[in-house]
């Protein structure tokens, strides 16, 4: 769990979420400070880079553990993309390759004490959700032309009820980037919150009572367990939406 040592000293759940410089930089008077948001974000991208270089380096005809987690993740990727995209998503593999690892190894270093969840800050998670949202509409633009406007009018629609149909196709395409990245924003948020809650119980009771901090440290070890198949699967879910927001792109509905 991600915790703050430094403002009110951590005793507020909201404390670990509190963005923080690190380093300051300067450049033409132009102040470019380093946070704990941009040095987690830093890991992330160097473990990504190291969990799919060094142990595939050695390209094993009988891979070893580690080389296997990584076959399993192309697979596992890759077996997304087909399922939810098709054969016309496979020039796309590495964009959601690389959202996903870096989602999901933010995430799960979100969990390591003292350290910093960048994923619980909403101006990432919705920069991550604008990058998709700004590059499938690309992808649409580029493969159908003006055609693509037609996504917003799907069809067997009677044209008398285009007036209705389109602002409501239009609005809800353009909440996309919104819902993506409120989505793990809030899960992450939560998620974290409750965590931190529970475990600041333990200390307080076990001071006076063994018995009575068994239930927050039962509770804390459940939620523990409970926030790392959250890391998974809020990645996974984020990954998911985005094939098939690129498939609506690629194939108009």
């Amino acid at each position: 769990m991600a915790t703050d040592s430094h403002g009110d000293g951590g005793h507020s759940p909201l404390s670990q979420f509190s963005v923080s410089k690190t380093v300051d930089l300067t450049v033409g008077g132009l102040e470019l400070h380093i946070t704990n948001s941009v040095l987690w974000m830093f890991a992330a991208t160097i473990l990504v880079i190291a969990f799919t270089t060094i142990f595939m380096s050695k390209r094993a005809m009988v891979p070893g553990r580690m080389q296997s987690l990584v076959e399993l993740s192309y697979e596992f990727i890759a077996n997304m993309i087909r399922d939810n995209v098709g054969s016309g998503g496979r020039p796309y593999f590495p964009f959601i390759f690389t959202l996903f690892m870096f989602i999901l190894f933010c995430n799960m270093l979100g969990m390591l004490p003292y350290s910093f969840t960048v994923t619980s800050q909403i101006v990432v998670t919705f920069g991550l959700a604008f990058v998709v949202f700004i590059g499938v509409t690309i992808i649409g633009f580029m493969k159908h032309g003006l055609g693509f406007f037609g996504f917003f009018l799907p069809t067997g629609v009677p044209g008398f009820l285009a007036p209705l149909v389109i602002p409501i196709e239009v609005l809800s395409y353009l909440i996309r980037p919104v819902s993506l990245g409120l989505r793990l924003f809030a899960n992450l948020t939560a998620g974290h919150t409750m965590l931190k809650v529970f475990a600041g119980f333990i200390a307080p009771l076990g001071a006076f009572y063994i018995l009575p901090a068994i239930v927050p440290m039962a509770a804390t070890i459940g939620l523990t367990i409970l926030e790392f198949a959250i890391a998974f699967l809020q990645a996974y879910v984020f990954a998911v939406l985005s094939c098939i927001y690129l498939h609506d792109a690629l194939e108009m509905h």
